[in-house]
């Protein structure tokens, strides 16, 4: 077995194992080939260039694309969120979200969503996600850089909503006023309030606002999170997903 400070510990491994057919014998772990996946998303490595003591890439990578098309990792996620709360004290469901977006820099002109962030200068892919008060991911949608959050934010609420029904208030910043905050009411029966930074001295609830924000800060330090090298959306998907795994899994 491979001894990089990515892998899975014991304990790690026996709580996300039940979501793999482990059962059949196989050459090569499967234990091994998510620690090589986990490799990968930390150090940002391509996939051919996996040190050589994991299984081969390109069964690696079989795996990752086979997964992140079953959604395995979105299943994974989910639990480990429920998980995390209820460590914590709190209720398996969440009542309460946090939403943002992320311009980061594509490397692929063939990227699928690739566009140009005008107001930030950059020109890729645009991270829209949604987080509960502990900063855990609960939604991540992969947009153009190009698309405005208010235009963008009724995708990534709508994609919360397949999973996490419990929730009745979302917290966003200046950039999601506007008409938005009607359509939102309106469509998905819940409350979303905008925290303008000129009321940060004043409003009680604007502490909730950066919590976002650490949660890009924690993805950002997977080094493959770092910058978009993804063809496709639902492999810089997957990717987020991996990335909020591992930060949960550190919890435990």
């Amino acid at each position: 077995m491979t001894n990089y400070p990515s892998n899975l510990s014991d304990s790690q491994w026996q709580f996300i194992s039940k979501y793999f057919d482990t059962q059949r014998t196989r050459r090569y772990e499967l234990r091994e080939i998510i620690n090589g996946i986990l490799y990968l998303v930390k150090t940002g490595c391509q996939w051919r260039m996996l040190p050589k003591d994991f299984a081969p890439w390109q069964l690696v990578y079989y795996y990752f694309n086979t997964w992140k098309n079953q959604e395995i990792f979105e299943v994974i996620q989910e639990s480990l969120v429920q998980q995390t709360r209820l460590k914590q004290g709190k209720t398996e469901q969440p009542t309460v979200g946090i939403i943002d977006a992320q311009s980061i820099k594509s490397t692929l002109v063939s990227s699928e969503s690739r566009g140009f962030d005008a107001g930030k200068r950059i020109k890729g892919i645009k991270r829209h996600i949604i987080v509960d008060t502990l900063g855990m991911v609960l939604a991540v949608v992969i947009q153009s850089a190009s698309v405005q959050d208010r235009d963008g934010a009724m995708d990534v609420i709508a994609k919360l909503f397949e999973t996490w029904n419990n929730i009745i208030k979302i917290f966003a910043d200046n950039g999601y006023r506007g008409a938005l905050i009607d359509k939102v009411k309106n469509k998905f029966k819940i409350a979303f309030e905008v925290i303008k930074r000129s009321e940060l001295h004043i409003f009680k609830v604007l502490p909730k606002r950066w919590i976002v924000e650490r949660t890009f800060a924690w993805i950002d330090t997977n080094r493959r999170a770092a910058k978009n090298y993804e063809r496709f959306n639902n492999t810089s998907t997957a990717i987020v997903h991996l990335s909020a795994i591992r930060i949960m899994l550190n919890r435990f």
